[in-house]
């Protein structure tokens, strides 16, 4: 029962090492609970191959996991060397050519892909490259041309990511491919939509529109990763339905010292308004190459389960990694025990006042009575997984089990810390059927024992969202 219970998600980044059905299915097995596909890499076919292999497999171990559809943002990068590298040295002057038809690149220059770049940027700028493993300072913008001074040694290869530290660059968050590629995420229902590099809830308001036009349901996932972000973190979260601490880019702009804290806002923040958050990049780095991750990775990923995180996120782990199973496993091993180390303890008398949704302060009751009764498990009635949301907010002793009969309803909620969404079709049955229906479902299963305690959310009416007024203590007969 241990791995059922594991309250915090994982979500791993499908690639080349994943390919094999076996190892997609061992993956799952493993606690994968949702898949990324990074459409930044990968052609429409390879992504709607990997996406019927998904669904396959799900279905195959009996599980509900999500997908979730990458898109690429603007990614700044600098455009290709004549010979595919280089080697530059502080001191060294070096040009970035904003231009389409810039010359291939070699120890003194190098095209951009974002042509506005010397319109945002001005002398005294510190641009990052690679990650900020190279650091150049702007000296002086002439027409096209940006010239900069090299800060430290580094080797510089095609096509890598480029930042501007303390952000400020204006181009946009929805590129015309990111239009395109929304269009391939509703064509093989991909559950989730991750916007990079957004900047304000407006960006947000744009992807859901264009979403919504191609008939896609898909839970928004804005990834903080700008500066700018930061400045408009409260209206993102609240245009969003899951945020990201994309940790890379938003490390670059804002400096490594001011990461862990800006981290644990960000989670803090998402939690208080009651939307899903991720963890991400580089959680498990070492174990790209290494079967076992550092004391450091461990301490990192405990950290944010600590904090209250949803889900934990592995990148080239999975997709690229030597070992893709290895490191599922000691992620799903390093949440449990971080898990272990914090109490079902809420503050009932700073909890949010004046509740506007009935649902909602059906969830707070809810999770009230969890710390003053016995019970086994949290058992709910859901159309579309609103409920099991607000009751995941609160740390809970006991699993949520969410029934739904919309698959969905059910994939998107794979993502929601403690909750386990569970088909279940209630129409045409009074609350009472239900009720029996959903105990004995989970006492076939082995998740509950004759004579224990459940608490049981539903509404009145039943197949309409947003309807749960019911909270009942019910328990599981003997016969």
């Amino acid at each position: 029962m241990t791995e059922h219970r594991r309250r915090t998600r994982i979500l791993a980044t499908l690639g080349p090492a994943t390919d094999s059905e076996d190892r997609l299915a061992a993956l799952l097995s493993a606690g994968v609970d949702c898949v990324r596909m990074n459409f930044s890499h990968g052609k429409p076919d390879e992504h709607r191959a990997r996406a019927r292999a998904v669904r396959a497999a799900a279905l195959a171990c009996g599980r509900e996991i999500g997908i979730l559809a990458d898109l690429p943002g603007p990614k700044i990068r600098i455009e290709r060397f004549a010979e595919g590298r280089v080697a530059l040295r502080a001191g060294e002057r070096f040009e970035l050519i904003a231009r389409k038809d810039a010359p291939m690149g070699d120890a003194t220059r190098v095209g951009v892909s974002y042509l506005g770049l010397p319109g945002d940027v001005a002398p005294g700028d510190l641009l990052l490259l690679d990650d900020g493993l190279l650091q150049l300072r702007v000296e002086r913008i002439e027409g096209e041309r940006i010239v900069t001074r090299v800060l430290n040694d580094a080797v510089l290869s095609d096509r890598k990511g480029l930042n501007k530290q303390g952000g400020g660059l204006s181009l946009g968050a929805i590129t015309d491919d990111d239009r395109a590629l929304i269009a391939l995420a509703a064509e093989i229902e991909a559950d989730f939509i991750a916007v990079s590099f957004c900047r304000d809830a407006a960006d947000m308001r744009e992807a859901r529109r264009i979403a919504e036009a191609h008939g896609s349901h898909a839970s928004l996932v804005s990834k903080i990763e700008r500066a700018e972000a930061i400045e408009h973190l409260d209206e993102i979260i609240e245009a969003s339905d899951v945020v990201m601490v994309a940790r890379g880019d938003l490390g670059v702009e804002i400096g490594d010292a001011e990461l862990p804290g800006l981290q644990k806002k960000i989670i803090r923040e998402t939690l208080a308004r009651h939307r899903v958050v991720i963890t991400a990049t580089q959680m498990l780095q070492s174990m790209v190459d290494s079967p076992l991750p550092t004391r450091a990775e461990v301490l990192d990923v405990a950290n944010a389960v600590i904090d209250g995180t949803d889900v934990v996120m592995l990148s080239a782990e999975t997709a690229a990694g030597r070992f893709p199973l290895q490191a599922v496993q000691a992620m799903a091993r390093v949440c449990i025990g971080a898990e272990r180390q914090f109490a079902a303890d809420t503050d009932y008398e700073r909890a949010e006042r004046g509740l506007k949704r009935v649902d909602h302060a059906i969830a707070m009751a809810t999770m009230f009575l969890t710390e003053h009764v016995r019970v086994a498990a949290i058992i709910a009635l859901t159309e579309s997984g609103g409920t099991a949301r607000y009751l995941s907010r609160f740390r809970s002793p006991v699993p949520i089990y969410a029934f739904s009969r919309h698959a969905g309803a059910r994939r998107r909620m794979s993502l929601m810390r403690d909750v386990f969404p569970i088909a279940f079709d209630s129409r045409g049955l009074h609350p009472e059927d239900a009720a029996r229906g959903a105990i004995a479902q989970l006492r076939a299963g082995g998740r509950l024992l004759p004579g224990e305690r459940v608490l049981f959310t539903s509404g009145d009416t039943m197949e309409r969202l947003g309807a749960t007024n019911t909270l009942r203590i019910l328990e599981v007969p003997a016969g």
